[in-house]
């Protein structure tokens, strides 16, 4: 079986966000929390619940931004 980029959902302390989602995002954001059920066995009752993994799981891996991110640190340590 394919190896889904998250895994189990994170239990943390959450921040109410407001988001609108086209369709075809909302369709592919069910049929992940589908596929993500089936290999974990555990049932998605909330697939918005995948959104921030996701989303975390994008930023750490985008180079530009952690080189954004990197730079924007060393100089706040420069002040």
């Amino acid at each position: 079986m394919t190896k889904l980029k998250i895994g189990a959902l994170p239990d943390e302390r959450p921040v109410k966000v407001s988001v609108e989602l086209p369709a075809s995002v909302h369709t592919d954001l069910l049929a992940y929390a589908k596929a993500l059920a089936g290999e974990s066995g555990q049932p998605i009752s909330d697939p918005g619940k995948l959104i921030a993994p996701m989303l975390a799981r994008f930023m750490a891996t985008d180079r530009g931004f952690a080189k954004l991110r990197r730079a924007s640190q060393s100089r706040a340590g420069d002040g």
